[in-house]
This record gives C-alpha cells, sequence and structure tokens, in this order.
C-alpha cells in the first residue's frame, strides 16, 4: 500500500489547530495540495498564524454534536488531534463523549477517514493498570475504530519538537541540573519520535486505502531509557556531564512535582507524562512504512531531532508550543468593555504615562512584555504571585513565550494569554491563572492632544462571589506598586528603546 500516491487535494477537517501538533499539521496539509477546514473554540486565536488566509475556520466544540455536524460538510478525512487532558477527574468522561460524537458525525457526513493521534501503550499491560491518560487516549482510539468510518489511529510515545510538553520537561530538566535524584522511571526504555516525523505520518494517512482500519505504532530509530536521554540532551547542548541518581521512593505524584518544580510544565500536565513513562513504551510494529512512504532521512534519530529543535528554540523559530491551546476550563467569556456594563461588579485599575519616545517604541516594549523581559514592576511579586498560582494546580509564571519579540492572538504568555492585539496600539490579555474571577490587563499606545505618545494600561476583575470581591480589596492595595510601577517602567524603558531603522539606516525617537 502507499500512502502518498498522486491525486486531487482532499478536503480535511482539523480539530486541535489552536495547539501544538494541529497548528503545525495546517500548514503541512496545505503544502500537500489539501483545502483545509479547522474547528475551533475561539477561532480568533487562528488569526494570526502565517497560513489563515488560506484556511477555513469555524466555530465550534468537539462535544457539540450540531457543531462537528456543520464542520463535517464535505469533508473527506477528519483529523481528531484534541483531547481533555487536565480538565480534572471527569476528563475521561469528556474525552469518551467527544469521540462518540465525532465518530458519528463523520460516520453521518461520509467522511472517508478519520486519522487520530493517540499514545503508545505498553505491551503486555492490561489497559486497567494504565495511567488515566494512557487509558482514556487507548479508548478514543477504540471508539473511533468502531465508529463506521475508516480510521488510522497513529501510537506515539515522547515527541521530541521544539515546543512540546516532552521537550520542555527533558530540556529544562537537563538543563537545570547538573546532579539529580530521580524516579525509577529514568530507567525506563521509551522510543521517541521526531515531530517532524509525527507530521509527515499523520499527512501520509490521509491517502490511506478505505480498508485500513487499524492502529499503528509510531517511532524513531532509537529505544532509549531516559536517562540515555538526559546524557545525550546533554552532549548535545554543550552542558557538561550530568550526575543522575535514581531512587525507588518518587511516585508518579512526587514526580510531577518535581518537574513542576524545575520546569515550565505545570503539574496538570506533568503528572500524566510521568506516569506514562512507568511503563516500557516501545513499538511493536512498523507496518506504517508499507503505507506511508518513508523518504530519506527519515525516520529521524533522537540526537538529530535534538538538534533540530534546540536549533529551532535559539533561531525564535517555535510555531507551536505546548501551552499554545488553552488549558480545559480557561475562561472565554467576552471582555465587558462597555463603561455602563451591566454583568456585575467590574472593577478596574487605571494607570496613564506621558512617554518620552515615538510611539513605536512603546509599542516595541509592550509587545516584547514577559518572559525572560519580565512585567516591568517588582518582580518578586510577580514571582511570588506566579508561585502560588501553580501551588494551587495553575499554569503559573514561567511558560514564557513563544517569540521573544512578536506576539499573536491567542500566544500563551506566562500566566496570561493574548486575547486581542492591534499592532501599534492595543495588547489585550486574559488572565489564566487561578481566580476567583474573570482577569484581564491592557496596554494601549495613544497620541494625547499636543501630539505626545501616551501610554494607557487598565487591569479589570470581574469577582465571581464573595471570594472575588475579597480578592480585589485584598490585593489593591498593592496595585500602586505592581499596576503603577509597571506603567512607570514601561514608559522609561520606551524612552530608552530605538524605534524602527529608516531606509537611511537612522532610527526614530
Amino acid at each position: 500500500m502507499n500512502g502518498d500516491e498522486a491525486g486531487p487535494g482532499l478536503s480535511c477537517l482539523v480539530t486541535g489547530a489552536t495547539g501544538y501538533i494541529g497548528g503545525r499539521l495546517v500548514p503541512e496539509l496545505l503544502a500537500a495540495g489539501h483545502r483545509v477546514r479547522c474547528l475551533a473554540r475561539s477561532p480568533d486565536k487562528l488569526r494570526d498564524h502565517p497560513w489563515a488566509g488560506e484556511v477555513e475556520v469555524v466555530a465550534g466544540d468537539v462535544t457539540r454534536a450540531e457543531s462537528v455536524a456543520a464542520a463535517m460538510r464535505g469533508v473527506d478525512v477528519a483529523y481528531y488531534l484534541v483531547h481533555a487532558l487536565g480538565t480534572g477527574s471527569g476528563f475521561e468522561e469528556t474525552d469518551r463523549t467527544a469521540a462518540r460524537i465525532f465518530g458519528e458525525q463523520a460516520r453521518a457526513a461520509g467522511v472517508r477517514r478519520i486519522v487520530y493521534l493517540g499514545g503508545l501503550t505498553p505491551a503486555g499491560v492490561p489497559e486497567r493498570q494504565l495511567s488515566p491518560h494512557l487509558r482514556s487516549r487507548s479508548e478514543v482510539g477504540h471508539i473511533l475504530l468502531d465508529s463506521g468510518v475508516p480510521t488510522t489511529v497513529l501510537r506515539a510515545a515522547v515527541i521530541i519538537g521544539s515546543g512540546s510538553a516532552s521537550f520542555e520537561m527533558l530540556r529544562y530538566l537537563t538543563e537545570r541540573l547538573p546532579a539529580m535524584v530521580t524516579p525509577r522511571w529514568v530507567r525506563t526504555r521509551i522510543q521517541p519520535i521526531a515531530v517532524r516525523d509525527v507530521l509527515r505520518l499523520l499527512v501520509g494517512s490521509a491517502r490511506m486505502p478505505d480498508d485500513v482500519n487499524r492502529t499503528f505504532d509510531i517511532g524513531g530509530p532509537d529505544v532509549l531509557t531516559y536517562q540515555e536521554m538526559m546524557v545525550r540532551y546533554a552532549a548535545i547542548a554543550g552542558l557538561p556531564p550530568r550526575v543522575i541518581v535514581p531512587v525507588p521512593v518518587l511516585t508518579p505524584g512526587l514526580s510531577s512535582l518535581w518537574v513542576a518544580l524545575v520546569t515550565p510544565v505545570p503539574g496538570s500536565i506533568a503528572r500524566p507524562l510521568t506516569e506514562s513513562l512507568r511503563h516500557e513504551v516501545v513499538c511493536g510494529e512498523h507496518d506504517i512504512d508499507r503505507c506511508v512512504p518513508v523518504p530519506p532521512g527519515h525516520p529521524i534519530g533522537f540526537d538529530e531531532a535534538v538538534r533540530l529543535a534546540l536549533q529551532r528554540v535559539r533561531d525564535a523559530q517555535v510555531t507551536t508550543r505546548w501551552s499554545s491551546a488553552s488549558p480545559p476550563g480557561a475562561p472565554s467569556d467576552p471582555l465587558p468593555t462597555d463603561p455602563d456594563w451591566a454583568g456585575g461588579s467590574l472593577y478596574t485599575d487605571r494607570r496613564e504615562r506621558t512617554v518620552d519616545a515615538s510611539r513605536e517604541a512603546l509599542w516595541r516594549v509592550i509587545e516584547g512584555i514577559g518572559g525572560d523581559n519580565g512585567w516591568y514592576s517588582f518582580p518578586l511579586a510577580w514571582a511570588a504571585r506566579g508561585w502560588l498560582d501553580r501551588l494551587a494546580g495553575g499554569v503559573g509564571l514561567r511558560r514564557g513565550r513563544r517569540d521573544a519579540e512578536r506576539l499573536r492572538a491567542g500566544d500563551s504568555l506566562d500566566f496570561w494569554r493574548v486575547e486581542e492585539i492591534e499592532p501599534g496600539y492595543l495588547l489585550r490579555l486574559r488572565a489564566e491563572m487561578r481566580l476567583p474571577g474573570l482577569a484581564w490587563l491592557e496596554m494601549y499606545v495613544e497620541r494625547d492632544e499636543q501630539g505626545r505618545t501616551r501610554y494607557r494600561q487598565r487591569a479589570l476583575f470581574h469577582p465571581h462571589g464573595l471570594l472575588g470581591h475579597a480578592y480585589w480589596w485584598s490585593v489593591s492595595p498593592f496595585h500602586a506598586v505592581v499596576f503603577g510601577g509597571m506603567a512607570r517602567n514601561i514608559a522609561k524603558a520606551a524612552a530608552r528603546t530605538p524605534a524602527v531603522d529608516t531606509e537611511d539606516g537612522a532610527t526614530t525617537r
């Protein structure tokens, strides 16, 4: 069977396009000559992607049959790249419901193939003994295979690519800990796969013959322990050799706390990742090679996958990250922008500053906020808030930025997410930290009546219940330091920042 025979482009539906894999799959499908429709809960998060003008984007949710049915119309191949990881104890039921809806609506619409990316499960281990994460991914695969629509289930272990949660975990553990006491799972054998190979196989699966309805194990050419992966990462990254001492007392729960402490990956994601490493995850077959052609240089080995990922990080060319998709349960209510908003209490903190700089220079500072650049006020307070959020099970302050200089709608930014960006004028961030309410932070670049550059900043909080009101009043005494300091220091930073280069090589202020 040849999974890449020439033929007219197919109509492909991609769910999870705001996520790590989905956001990279869309341009690969377009490059292969396919037409792409994206189903997204928040379509605006896709608008700033380079490929946004080449795809059809429809609003909807995989747990709502009517929106899935509408998205399936006229589709040849439907990619299922979503899961409810981190939504709490009920995530398995959510996954189960969504998969059933997806399969039923695909069959009703006459879809020719479903393609699903799941997790590689250990051979010989009963499903009841698997981690909840792996068990749910496996169950979703079974539901889709039984849907009546020919289905390809690709099962991968650790995916190595710039911005993936697995790579970020490996990277930060190795870089930040020259010596470490580790759990036993660092000696578990794993078959990692490069993200480029995952995308190649996803695209190639679109043209599988109609009689193919099965799972495929996918992996790279190397089988390594996690300890070997850390040792080899250190060598590739030019780090001194790492001292790694495994001990038997670190449970997956304790391991996830350790990972969350050292890396930007929050405990809600670290736990299923570490639980998945308790058992050996090695491919039991390589039948995919008979269905999707293997080009020269593939599959990519572990060392080369790490080199490619590191080069992307160093060149600031990370197109998607593990945090690209909003965490489950993140607020999506519209911003109450009307001053006479009637939706309940709305607390506001406003700051304005005249800035001795051009509007371009001020915008460069605003767009560069967060990550390594910080938040221009009382770093200890921001760090403490980040730690409190992580202790409460939130994302914390260390998600950083996808790009050091540029932001786009939908980007995660520490414990915020870019809800709206109008280059040169407005940056609106929505809080994704654990709060008893909804919060936004807005930063504007304006011109006053005298033609001077003006910086305007607005923090808004919509409290939920009495706890929300108590929260606002408990932190409001610190706003002068935090928000006032931010406005003041952003203005100072802009005054020190040259604006864009002109054609003759000069800079404007």
